[in-house]
């Protein structure tokens, strides 16, 4: 069994990750563009003390993987107390039957895999029968791609019939930019074939759409890769291990 990590650990591998963002940032060409990344801390499998302590050390945005356990982090009574400002992230593949769950858990920030038009329009209906009305749900595109099939994700030809359904059809969704996850075999590329992909779907998407290009995020790079996505230009991480240690199997 993986032994928890203490405070200071998590302290400072959050320091590590984000001395790890700067110096990644500082070596973007001009082209790229300059947006600070927002790290999301994958704290999936994790307790719920160790997303207290990374909270206490300033990180505001988390990530979880499976619907059953963002709520019951985000329902928790330490975290509601505690972590006021939480932004949660679901960054896991989203089953239909599950979207009304998800959407009204407390403190949601996005939902990172929107990956199709049924669920674009289930999760807008939610938005409409929770009530929820004065604010749109934030979304990003899930595009895969690699082309693996075990990969959620449209993919990269279907980018602009997606969005256009989603601007047009989804009132309750404010797509905020693309995400992918790609091959992990191209994780040390410095240009990797994934990340190029997804960037060339933003393009396509912020001229189709009149999007100024700063404002479309790129939600791209994990613990492997997250150095070379922001260099590329990403402006969302997910980072788990490096600030929390190795995450336990699920069913263990």
């Amino acid at each position: 069994m993986l032994r928890k990590m203490t405070e200071t650990e998590i302290k400072q591998g959050l320091k590590f990750v984000l001395s790890k963002i700067e110096e990644a940032c500082s070596r973007r060409t001009k082209e790229v563009g300059q947006i600070n990344p927002r790290l999301v801390a994958v704290s999936k499998t994790k307790p719920v003390e160790s997303i207290i302590e990374a909270y206490e050390a300033g990180q505001r945005h988390f990530g979880e993987n499976y619907v059953q356990e963002l709520e019951e982090k985000a329902y928790n009574k330490q975290i509601l107390e505690k972590c006021k400002e939480i932004k949660w992230h679901f960054i896991g593949h989203l089953q239909g039957n599950k979207v009304n769950k998800v959407v009204n858990v407390p403190n949601l920030y996005i939902i990172e895999t929107v990956d199709s038009q049924k669920l674009a329009r289930k999760l807008n209906n939610s938005c409409t029968s929770s009530g929820e009305g004065n604010s749109k749900l934030r979304v990003f595109i899930q595009v895969n791609t690699s082309g693996e099939k075990e990969k959620s994700g449209c993919i990269p030809n279907d980018i602009i019939d997606m969005v256009s359904f989603v601007k047009n059809e989804c009132p309750n969704l404010q797509i905020d930019g693309l995400m992918t996850i790609g091959d992990a075999d191209h994780s040390q590329e410095a240009q990797n074939p994934d990340f190029l992909k997804l960037i060339q779907c933003k393009k396509e998407v912020c001229q189709k759409f009149n999007i100024p290009e700063e404002e479309f995020e790129l939600s791209m790079g994990m613990s492997g890769d997250f150095e070379h996505a922001i260099e590329m230009g990403s402006t969302n991480v997910r980072v788990g291990s490096a600030i929390f240690g190795y995450r336990a199997k699920k069913n263990t």
